[in-house]
């Protein structure tokens, strides 16, 4: 596999520090951004106040995700202003063995036919910037939920 090469000038640049690792804190470099963090109980962890990688990673492909899908939605003139992205992360496997994400990606188009929405939630799947970083790297299974969900 060959290494990507920027052919472009970014059009933005994140930047984030952590000290402490999984229970320590992450800023940015702006200091926009500012959280504790905390290791899960199911890590072995004491469970407190703070978030942890995983939330962090499903909350900036869920939102990023939904960027996307707004897009292609909007060049397919389909009305999705009420529509949602839920993420799930699961951490898998094990310190023997490496750990691996399993993501599920949700996507609720109310008003959109289910077909639609599904060429929908595919297509954003091919140009967001997590899913393309991601992809051929973890399991990622895209389910459109219906208005009855």
């Amino acid at each position: 596999m060959s290494t990507p090469t920027v052919t472009t000038a970014p059009v933005y640049t994140a930047s984030a520090t952590s000290w402490g690792g999984r229970s320590g804190k992450v800023v940015t470099s702006d200091n926009k951004l500012e959280l504790d963090l905390s290791i899960p109980a199911e890590m072995g962890g004491d469970n407190g106040p703070g978030t942890n990688p995983e939330q962090l990673f499903a909350s900036g492909w869920a939102a990023c995700f939904h960027n996307a899908l707004k897009g292609v939605a909007r060049q397919r003139k389909l009305d999705v202003a009420d529509s949602a992205v839920t993420l799930t992360v699961n951490l898998v496997g094990g310190m023997a063995t490496g750990f691996d994400f399993e993501v599920t990606i949700e996507a609720q188009l109310p008003g959109v036919d289910p077909d639609v929405a599904r060429e929908v939630l595919e297509a954003a799947h091919q140009v967001c910037p997590y899913s393309r970083a991601t992809r051929g790297n973890i399991i990622v299974t895209l389910v459109v939920v219906s208005d009855e969900d």
